[in-house]
């Protein structure tokens, strides 16, 4: 007896699912396709398997089309569980209907029982509470999603070194993100970690060079010229004053006079040089709490940068 004539009048959900006006090219039988293969009913020849869905994989939003999606968020480091966590809603279900009252105590229990099994050791837990606080930093600094994810994925390399034994790990945290933006050099001052994290200054230095030191990051030295865009909006000089201390610095930084020295403080001589020249009143006591330095400092850095400027114009005249 064939296949076909055994679910004649029946319904079976793993072989009728799609029927095919083709035929069995063994034995001229009917042929059916489900979501696994094709085969003959007759003979049982396998024709084809391993069907592949070529189709999008996303929702589409366009003539109306309410399909219900298919995927997910993305999976993240930003999350301990790499975004795969339940949430369990409160008041409304799925399609937006309100829930009763016995409906919503349930849920408050599940929720409540979700919350206390989502982690499952303590190292899990601290690093939920570090990511956490990578989010925070990143998000009060507006930096990039980039920066966040990177930031995250060294603070689990820190965890699995075993680095937060004995460190606070809102200082790990701050320090990952300090780190990442010095090796893509971005021109973000640790004093502006230190306003948002939950950490001293000290802390995050500590932290940070222990980064350094056991996980090899690829920093570079930070350059004077990019510190001149902060601070030049900071103090609100023109442009023609932040053109010439951006060439003060670059000179200052091909000569390696900046060598051992505080970038900020180089920064806060050139734009002070620049404002001298262009007739701004910038005092020094402004300009280095602007960048976090003192006046002696930048005194200290004026008077070296005047030096090499003379030093150009006499080579420079007949």
């Amino acid at each position: 007896m064939a296949t076909r004539d055994i679910y004649e009048t029946a319904f079976d959900e793993d072989v009728q699912c799609e029927s095919s006006s083709n035929y069995c090219p063994e034995c001229n039988g009917h042929v059916a396709t489900n979501a696994v293969e094709t085969a003959c009913e007759d003979c049982g020849l396998v024709i084809a398997d391993q069907q592949i869905d070529h189709g999008p994989e996303w929702r589409s939003f366009e003539d109306g089309d309410n399909n219900r999606e298919r995927t997910g968020a993305p999976l993240t480091a930003a999350r301990h569980d790499r975004g795969l966590s339940t949430t369990i809603g409160r008041r409304t279900d799925a399609k937006g209907r309100t829930l009763s009252g016995s409906k919503r105590c349930q849920l408050a229990r599940l929720r409540r029982e979700q919350t206390r099994g989502r982690f499952q050791s303590k190292a899990e837990r601290n690093l939920a509470h570090g990511l956490g606080e990578i989010r925070r930093i990143t998000s009060a600094l507006g930096l990039a999603d980039s920066v966040r994810e990177q930031a995250c994925q060294l603070f689990r390399s820190a965890q699995r070194e075993d680095l937060l034994l004995g460190r606070s790990i809102e200082a790990i945290a701050a320090a990952s993100v300090y780190g990442v933006c010095r090796c893509h050099g971005r021109p973000v001052a640790r004093d502006d970690f230190v306003d948002v994290a939950r950490v001293d200054h000290s802390g995050v230095t500590n932290a940070y060079k222990t980064l350094n030191k056991e996980l090899g990051l690829p920093t570079q030295p930070v350059a004077p010229q990019s510190l001149i865009p902060k601070l030049a909006s900071e103090l609100g000089v023109g442009k023609r004053i932040r053109r010439r201390a951006r060439t003060l610095a670059e000179r200052a930084h091909e000569t390696s006079i900046t060598n051992g020295y505080q970038p900020s403080g180089v920064a806060a001589a050139c734009l002070y040089l620049a404002g001298r020249e262009h007739g701004q009143s910038l005092t020094q006591t402004q300009v280095a709490e602007a960048a976090g330095t003192t006046p002696t400092t930048l005194r200290a850095r004026r008077a070296e940068l005047t030096e090499l400027i003379d030093g150009e114009v006499q080579v420079a005249s007949p």
